[in-house]
Order: structure tokens, then C-alpha cells, then sequence
């Protein structure tokens, strides 16, 4: 009987596993989908959209965060192409490039941070592109929350050392995901986006944070287009050709929760791999799924 007794609890995970929902979440930095010049930024021209959706259709996303998007009609346009049902768009201090989150599912809160500052070096700083905060329900009583973010660029700028305002961002995101997980230290939570640093940057090691509420990076890597091969893998991670430095890196990242990996399917989480990536973006979109219960 004793046996028994502790297979049945083992029975009831493996079945209630077996029923769960996956979804899939991805971030991509579209590289200026503006549909009108802004600033010193061109309208996205018609290919490179054709590109972005095609990808898109490919990997299927059920929830899309998005950085450098322009206006509200570019955003629409994409939102219609592939048939997204929901939608959130958080503005900025930088008024010709934003954040937004696309969704299949329902977006139940939103939450936008737009007026964020800080004081570097006795000047005053706004964040530069905002962070879009959002609470989606898959299905049944499961919800999670998003955060999608795009930190200040690595280009030199006028008003203060870049490294340091990036860093200053992440702090001020950080603080938000620690108020989250300090209300509900079980909360299903995930940080996204172009945090445009390495993984050993100040910036990220502030936003990853240590400790009991540190997030974890789950830490894309490349699936293969090009065939089956008979060797390893590489664990090819990056995400962004940054053509100044002629350098591939990763700096696009997905977070989450202690609350969140305990969902997380690592088997679907990738960087999305395409010999002609560069046509839709300088950036490659990273995937990752989950099942739709809490575990």
C-alpha cells in the first residue's frame, strides 16, 4: 500500500503534463519597421517587412515582444499580417522607435512605463525607449507577466557615456522585476527584449540580478537550417550583427522567474537560424515555449 501511495501523486504530474497547453514566446529587434522616415531613420522597405513576416509564419509565435517598431500604423500592419488578436505599444522619451507586445491570447493588464529617470554624473535621464508590462492569460486560470525592454544603444552620444546609461536602464528595470517577485515571489515572469549588451556586461549582470529573486537566462542557441549534421552542436548564440565592430554577439536575451522555469520547455527554445536572416533584421529572433499550467 505504501508504494502505491507515493506512485499515485507521481501518476496525477504525469497526466496533468501530458494535458498542458504549450505556447510560444519570442522577442526580435526588427531593425526599424517604421512606415515613414523618422529622424535619421528610413521607412522599412517593403522586402525587408516581407521577410520579417515570412520568419514569423515559420516559427509561430503566440506572444511577440517587438523593439524598434515606429508608429502605431506600422504596428497594425504587422499585427494584421499575421493575425495577432491582442496588442500592447509603450512610447518613449525617444519618439522615433518603441516597444510593443503582439498576442494571440488575451492581454488582461497593461502596464506602461514611460516617465522613468535617473541621475548620472549630476544630469538628469529619461529612459530612452520605455518598458512594455503586460499580464497574458493562455488559457484556463493560467497567466503569466511580460516585460519587454530595449536598453540605450551601444553609439557614443553627446549627453553621457553610454555603457553607464545602459546600466542605469537595467537598474531601473531590475528594481521593477524585484517590487514584482518581492509581491509574489511564485509569479510567472518574463524579462525580454534587446538588452544590447554581452552576457558579462554590467548592464546585464544587473538586470539577471543575484540571489533569491536572480532570473535565470535561458540562453538561446541556434537550431540548424542548413541539414542534419553528424557533429555536435555548437551552442551558436548570437543574435545581433553589430556591422561598426563586424562582430556577431548575443544581445537579445529571454528571463525568466523561478516561478516561470519551472514551465519553461527547454526542447523549443532557439535562436531562429535562416540563411537569409539579414534581409528582415540586424537581429535574429529567439524563441522559447512553455507549457500553460503552473508547475
Amino acid at each position: 500500500m505504501r508504494a502505491v501511495l507515493i506512485f499515485l501523486p507521481l501518476l496525477a504530474s504525469l497526466k496533468l503534463s501530458a494535458d498542458a497547453e504549450l505556447f510560444r514566446v519570442a522577442t526580435w529587434n526588427l531593425e526599424n519597421y517604421l512606415d515613414a522616415p523618422a529622424g535619421s531613420r528610413r521607412a522599412k522597405s517593403d522586402e525587408s517587412k516581407a521577410a520579417i513576416r515570412e520568419m514569423l509564419q515559420r516559427i509561430k509565435p503566440d506572444v511577440l515582444a517587438v523593439q524598434e517598431v515606429g508608429g502605431t500604423n506600422a504596428l497594425m500592419e504587422l499585427r494584421e499580417a499575421l493575425d495577432f488578436a491582442h496588442w500592447t505599444y509603450v512610447g518613449g522619451h525617444d519618439t522615433n522607435i518603441h516597444v510593443a507586445v503582439l498576442s494571440r491570447f488575451p492581454i488582461v493588464a497593461r502596464r506602461q512605463h514611460t516617465n522613468d529617470s535617473y541621475l548620472l554624473f549630476g544630469r538628469r535621464h529619461r529612459v530612452s525607449r520605455g518598458f512594455a508590462e503586460v499580464t497574458i492569460q493562455p488559457g484556463g486560470g493560467y497567466m503569466f507577466t511580460l516585460i519587454t525592454a530595449h536598453l540605450k544603444s551601444r553609439r557614443p552620444v553627446p549627453e553621457g557615456d553610454e555603457a553607464a546609461m545602459r546600466e542605469q536602464e537595467a537598474l531601473i528595470l531590475r528594481e521593477k522585476v524585484d517590487a514584482l517577485l518581492h509581491e509574489n515571489p511564485d509569479l510567472n515572469l518574463i524579462v525580454l527584449g534587446d538588452f544590447n549588451d554581452v552576457q558579462d556586461s554590467k548592464s546585464t549582470r544587473a538586470l539577471i540580478g543575484k540571489g533569491r529573486f536572480a532570473l535565470l537566462d535561458t540562453r538561446p542557441v541556434e537550431r540548424a537550417c542548413y541539414g542534419e549534421s553528424s557533429s555536435a552542436p555548437r551552442n551558436i548564440t548570437w543574435t545581433y550583427f553589430y556591422q561598426k565592430e563586424d562582430t556577431y554577439q548575443r544581445i537579445d536575451y529571454l528571463l525568466l522567474s523561478s516561478g516561470m522555469a519551472r514551465e519553461w520547455n527547454k526542447d523549443e527554445t532557439y535562436v531562429f537560424a535562416e540563411p537569409d536572416w539579414g534581409a528582415a533584421s540586424d537581429h535574429r529572433p529567439i524563441l522559447a515555449s512553455f507549457w500553460a499550467e503552473n508547475r
